[in-house]
């Protein structure tokens, strides 16, 4: 008897090339979110698109203490607060599946990986600015 083959669905594979008025939508929905919501938390948002996925960076205005000692640590306290300043925090990475069902992953910094992730509801699918406001709630 031979063993039957049977199709599963998984979230965190597949997925649909994200069209160019969904993408202009979803910047809309998470910058609006993260103005009212996040205000002052970060200076600016970045969103990139390729293919089914919207990946979102962060980026702080770092806090560099004022005793910073340069021979020590090798850059003036200027150079850190500008490296700091563009340096991105990875929140997440959206796959879109249909208007307002997107899956989304995690940023592992300690696998350099995106991970699977659930909405705070339980779900694997949701809106965009759902994920980006679960996973901005780490940072």
């Amino acid at each position: 008897m031979s063993a039957r083959r049977v199709w599963a669905f998984s979230p965190n594979s597949g997925g649909k090339k994200i069209p160019d008025l969904v993408r202009i939508d979803v910047e809309k929905r998470i910058n609006d979110v993260a103005e009212q919501q996040l205000k002052g938390t970060f200076v600016r948002l970045d969103l990139r698109f390729k293919g089914q996925f919207c990946y979102i960076d962060a980026f702080t205005e770092p806090a560099v203490d004022e005793t910073w000692n340069e021979e020590i640590m090798q850059e003036t306290r200027e150079e850190c607060i500008e490296r700091l300043r563009n340096s991105p925090i990875h929140l997440c990475r959206l796959r879109h599946f249909d208007k307002d069902k997107w899956g989304f992953a995690y940023y592992n910094y300690s696998s350099e990986k995106y991970e699977l992730a659930t909405y705070p509801d339980g779900e694997f699918f949701g809106k965009p600015e759902d994920a980006f406001l679960a996973s901005a709630a780490f940072y």
